[in-house]
């Protein structure tokens, strides 16, 4: 089901972000995102005084995290084709600081204080949240059978009251994880 309909309006600004994940021969995962601003019109680029055609990208970055199936980062990549300044992308190199984290509880956190604010690019930083998601869902099937090898350990998995559909007395967790249902039988 669409919207409503909006009131009457002119497109300014569109965001692409797109994300996907390959699951590699060697074992590994690639998480990749990709993210395009553009402008409906021309504009004055704020680093040399060059117009900018409508379309073209004002932001145009690029975003690779190699991953294992604990989601534990062993490699990444980050380019800027495009951005407002010449130096947008002198700071991708940063961005290897993520190498050894492990997308979960306190990825947000350890973002910030290896690429947050001066340390990384805006941009760059954003595409992070929807990588790591991107992560989850492209490995889901694969970490839980990775995992059905592991020794039991009682844990609550991350999911219960992640969101309504997972809270601790709904269908679906007494579906998936009988054990740590609390709803009425």
């Amino acid at each position: 089901m669409p919207l409503p309909a909006p009131a009457p309006r002119t497109l300014k600004h569109t965001r692409a972000v797109e994300c996907k994940g390959y699951e590699r021969e060697d074992g590994l995962w690639d998480i990749e995102g990709h993210l395009v601003d553009t402008k409906t019109y021309v504009h004055t680029r704020r680093d040399g005084g060059n117009e900018r055609q409508p379309g073209e990208p004002v932001h145009h970055m690029w975003l690779r995290l190699t991953v294992d199936l604990d989601l534990k980062i062993h490699e990444v990549a980050a380019v800027t084709d495009s951005g407002p300044y010449a130096t947008c992308g002198s700071i991708t190199v940063n961005f290897k600081k993520l190498i050894g984290l492990t997308i979960g509880p306190g990825w947000r956190k350890a973002i910030k204080e290896r690429v947050g604010g001066v340390l990384g690019c805006t941009h760059l930083v954003e595409l992070l949240g929807p990588l790591g998601t991107t992560a989850f869902q492209a490995t889901g099937r694969a970490r839980e059978s990775h995992n059905a090898r592991k020794p039991v350990t009682g844990k609550k998995p991350y999911q219960i009251s992640s969101c309504h559909i997972y809270k601790e007395d709904a269908p679906a967790v007494l579906e998936r994880w009988p054990e740590f249902y609390t709803g009425k039988q």
